[in-house]
């Protein structure tokens, strides 16, 4: 069995490469600048180079698939479609596509939930068997620079919309269960926390809500991942704030919201999903 994590040169990807890793299967890491975590066999290549991505499928029996902050429907289309025809040509037994992110059930015209809509519509109905992951916000951008600072928790959700939180931690854990466990494909899971507002998340740590001004978040993290990126994940909050108030706590899971401790991957069995509260008191700012 050899696993191939596409994206593993990233956050998401990289935290299920070693995942996958530490539990002793032989995993292929695929990023753009050939980047993969320690244990990880690197592979170099574009997702929409066919010829490349095909080659980077030799011998694999299992893929997980994060997709880059690419957004424009050309493009992901491309990247979508080079996957899964190598992974069809590979045999694969069973594909994982995190969709990074919630999505909703319809059309929005954002394009940051629509191109991975169609990513998953496409995985589903390619023959290969295939599991759909879609997180909620992670846990980690709680910790990028400015977000909890002089006892004030900032993030462009306003402050009395539930989310559901994950770890990449966390996600690396319900994608190992899905991509290996024996529930059956064709899932679309959405593992996660039970949902607290900003309000609660920031009382918890003894800080006060205050909600970013997207297009301030959208410049600061311009910075970053470059405008394109920025733009379409910025896009998705003004969503939200207009039209998806509830998108982070349909389907926390299959177990719903009821345990404060523990969340349900869904597929191949149950893993422990990290409370938010316990997250931030882990973490070694907290004390600030």
């Amino acid at each position: 069995m050899r696993i191939l994590v596409i994206g593993a040169g990233g956050a998401q990807g990289g935290a299920v490469a070693r995942r996958l890793a530490a539990e002793g299967h032989a995993v292929r890491g695929l990023s753009r600048t050939g980047s993969a975590p320690e244990g990880v066999e690197p592979f170099a290549a574009d997702l929409g180079d066919a010829a490349r991505v095909a080659e980077a499928f030799a011998g694999v029996t299992h893929v997980s698939v994060t997709l880059p902050l690419v957004f424009e429907a050309g493009p992901v289309e491309a990247y979508v479609r080079n996957v899964l025809e190598a992974a069809s040509g590979a045999g694969v037994r069973r594909l994982v596509l995190n969709t990074g992110n919630r999505l909703p059930g319809r059309a929005t015209g954002v394009a940051a939930f629509d191109t991975r809509r169609a990513a998953a519509a496409a995985a589903l109905a390619s023959g290969v068997p295939t599991v759909v992951l879609s997180p909620p916000l992670y846990l980690e951008n709680l910790a990028a620079p400015g977000v909890l600072e002089a006892g004030v928790l900032r993030h462009p959700v306003p402050g009395d919309v539930p989310v559901s939180w994950l770890s990449h931690a966390d996600l690396a854990a319900a994608t190992s269960a899905a991509l290996l466990g024996d529930g059956p494909e064709g899932a679309t899971v959405a593992p996660g926390s039970p949902p607290v507002t900003g309000v609660e998340l920031a009382a918890a740590v003894g800080a006060r809500y205050e909600e970013l001004d997207v297009a301030a978040f959208e410049a600061g993290l311009s910075a970053v991942l470059g405008a394109g990126a920025a733009a379409g994940v910025a896009d998705t909050y003004r969503w939200i704030a207009a039209h998806g108030r509830d998108l982070y706590t349909a389907g926390t899971g299959d177990a719903g919201a009821a345990d404060e401790e523990a969340g349900d991957a869904g597929v191949g069995g149950a893993i422990r999903v990290t409370p938010p509260r316990e997250w931030l008191a882990a973490q070694p700012w907290a004390a600030r």
